[in-house]
């Protein structure tokens, strides 16, 4: 019979036992489990609810059940229904009557809730590092593209010169914001939930404080029904990990355009590439597409877990078992990618001389002649039709804009023609076009290596 089966008559349908166990998946909190009720059983101790040489009976148990666990001396079978029970029945089976004593003043309910903030927090912390490692990364690859020159597009069609660093680090800056929210959902996460008990507390005298203490919690939950109810943490982090898969899936999109024939601005390392069982010629890049394919599944997480709760009632209902395993194949899916993406970004070669190369087709210094024209003091709006007048005299032509001598200049807008001045080949020189654009945020290669400076500060300031 089950630890819980006082009140019934007979056992449950062996396909209930299966349906309704969560240990085969949630058996990956063990160790918060066992970290957990160590800590209870010492309050427990402490507060004289039961014997000091209990709770010392009970920790060392609990130690041993660990020691088997790590070692694969346990079967994990749907019987137990859960880890928390197994880890009990475990422990009862040890060290006898002692053990049915470390579940007085608590319930499942904040007991799941106390472990999951325990393995969250420590993936939460665990990711943000590996963020941290691919932030700096992407800060090094940019440093070492400081002055290479690409297109940059929108509507995928090319628009301005920039650099590649300048396009790296706008990516950065999201990956930045991404860490950032994972330190306000820390927060969120830190708060301990045990004591809440199945929604109304204890009678018992408990020390919530000391518990939290020991288990290194900012705070205590301050309601008890919203101790056991409450999973706007797990969403939150969805949320962040989502949005960090679209960057990702963003990014792998640029990869995979970048490595194409069509572009050609980058090469993948072997190590990051794979081929086809057909065409010998191919050289796929299948990481990336996974990268991107993955995104979906993580979106679908967080739906299914906002859909889980959206209609439930305070307090526990145990749909909330549904929690788990979207959260724990959403770190796998996080934690790998965030080690296999910096090194696919470390080892690729940048070509440098074809991303120069792109920028001499499409009229991307049309922007600058503009800017070139309203300079001189032809209205912004006259000089936008003037240049769109050129790109297509120029396109018919097969011309570039700056091939376009002053003489022809003269002939194509004789009533503007002074505003066409012998330093109009130095404004579309694209060189300077990214020197130009200096201001903060902008593209020139000096501005960029100051923000590189400033995020490296930043990045080694998290150690201090």
């Amino acid at each position: 019979m089950k630890l819980w089966a006082g009140r019934f008559n007979s056992d449950t349908d062996e396909l209930v036992d299966i349906f309704n166990a969560s240990i085969f998946f949630d058996q990956r909190l063990y160790h918060y489990d066992i970290k957990g009720s160590k800590a209870h059983a010492s309050m427990l101790g402490k507060t004289e609810i039961i014997s000091e040489g209990e709770a010392e009976k009970i920790i060392s148990g609990l130690e041993e059940v660990e020691a088997d666990i790590k070692q694969g001396n346990v079967d994990f079978k749907a019987a137990y229904e859960d880890i928390h029970m197994m880890v009990e029945s475990l422990l009862i089976e040890k060290i006898g009557d002692a053990g049915k004593k470390l579940h007085t003043a608590r319930s499942r309910n904040d007991q799941v809730a106390l472990d999951i903030r325990l393995y969250l927090r420590e993936e939460a912390v665990e990711i943000q590092k590996l963020l941290k490692s691919f932030l700096k990364i992407l800060l090094n690859i940019a440093e070492k593209n400081i002055s290479t020159i690409m297109p940059g597009y929108t509507h995928m069609q090319k628009a301005q010169p920039v650099t590649f660093a300048h396009h790296l680090l706008a990516y950065y800056y999201k990956f930045k914001r991404d860490y950032e929210k994972l330190t306000i959902n820390y927060k969120h996460i830190n708060i301990m939930p045990l004591g809440s008990g199945a929604l109304a507390g204890t009678t018992f005298p408990i020390d919530r404080e000391y518990v939290a203490k020991k288990l290194n919690f900012d705070s205590v939950s301050k309601n008890s029904i919203d101790g056991v109810s409450d999973r706007d943490f797990i969403i939150e982090f969805l949320s962040i990990a989502s949005t960090l898969m679209m960057h990702f899936s963003r990014f792998s999109e640029e990869i995979i355009l970048w490595a194409s024939n069509e572009f050609n601005f980058i090469e993948l390392d072997d190590a990051y590439s794979t081929g086809s069982s057909i065409m010998p010629q191919k050289k796929n890049p299948d990481i990336a597409e996974l990268v991107r394919g993955k995104t979906g599944r993580v979106y679908g997480h967080l739906v299914q877990l906002l859909t889980v709760l959206k209609g439930l009632p305070l307090s526990y209902n145990k749909d909330m078992q549904e929690d788990k395993e979207g959260l724990f194949d959403t770190i796998d899916t996080v934690k790998i990618i965030l080690r296999l993406f910096p090194k696919m970004l470390e080892t690729m070669t940048v070509k440098n001389e074809v991303m120069k190369e792109a920028i001499n087709s499409g009229f991307l210094d049309a922007t600058d002649l503009a800017d070139y024209l309203t300079k001189k003091g032809m209205p912004f709006r006259k000089a936008h039709k003037v240049v769109g007048e050129a790109v297509l005299y120029a396109s018919k032509n097969k011309l570039k804009l700056n091939e376009i001598s002053l003489k022809d200049w003269s002939k194509l807008f004789p009533e503007e023609k002074d505003y066409f001045k012998s330093d109009l080949k130095i404004a579309l020189d694209p060189e300077n076009s990214l020197n130009n654009r200096n201001l903060i945020g902008g593209p020139a290669p000096d501005n960029n290596k100051i923000i590189i400076n400033e995020e490296n500060e930043w990045l080694d300031g998290l150690n201090k």
